[in-house]
């Protein structure tokens, strides 16, 4: 379902050029649950942000369900992004202006043809999944850390999206909380089928994937 392959990401710094991400191979299958680990620095975020969409490789093909996202356009690749891939980011990220109903809502809206009332029902159905069935008028600044993180995957799943990508997703979490949101994506990568992708630099929240990819340097460590 992804295929990388010769993937890098090289940064223009005052002191010269910075090797983020070197010569990347990988393969995850649908449905799997991958689990990307390693040491803060090591480049697991520049991966997952090319994977996403969000940031342009410096070299090499991301393949995603037989796109090669990367030859897309910019409009296409926003659209490919909004419809195939959810990302959890590493802090809650909600508009702050927004209910959670619409926070949710929002990226169904954004599609071409979409069907606001559609969108909504299936944003009230999602936040009822994850365990917010009474948060739906409630703003990011009412609610808890865990509550937010709850929303944002809500939010994530909003378009069945192939591909849920999650990057140091409970880093600001307490334990309790982190364990939480870690059984909340597992049972949306064993319900739905979607194919996971976790990034962590805590080596016992990666025990249950079934791929382990470990990143040292911005590069695979066999």
């Amino acid at each position: 379902m992804l295929s990388c392959r010769g993937v890098g990401k090289t940064y223009r710094t005052d002191r010269g050029p910075v090797d983020a991400v070197r010569g990347i191979d990988l393969d995850v299958a649908a449905g799997r649950y991958a689990a990307m680990v390693g040491r803060s620095g090591s480049g697991k975020s520049s991966l997952m942000a090319m994977i996403g969409g969000l940031s342009r490789p410096s070299a090499g093909k991301i393949v995603i369900d037989g796109t090669d996202i990367w030859s897309l356009g910019d409009d296409a690749i926003a659209h490919f992004r909004n419809r195939r891939i959810g990302y959890v980011f590493q802090f809650a990220s909600l508009l702050p202006t927004l209910s959670t109903i619409d926070n949710v809502a929002l990226p169904a809206m954004l599609n071409r043809n979409s069907d606001n009332s559609d969108s909504y029902a299936r944003a009230a159905k999602l936040l009822g999944d994850v365990g917010l069935g009474d948060h739906f008028d409630a703003y990011p600044s009412e609610m808890s850390a865990g509550e937010q993180r709850r929303a944002v995957i809500a939010r994530a799943l909003i378009n069945d999206p192939l591909l849920l990508l999650a990057d140091e997703p409970t880093s600001d979490l307490d334990e309790q909380t982190e364990s939480e949101i870690m059984a909340l994506l597992l049972a949306v990568n064993r319900a739905r089928g979607t194919t996971l992708m976790l990034v962590t630099h805590n080596l016992a929240l990666a025990h249950e994937a079934e791929q382990v990819i470990q990143i040292a340097n911005g590069a695979i460590v066999p």
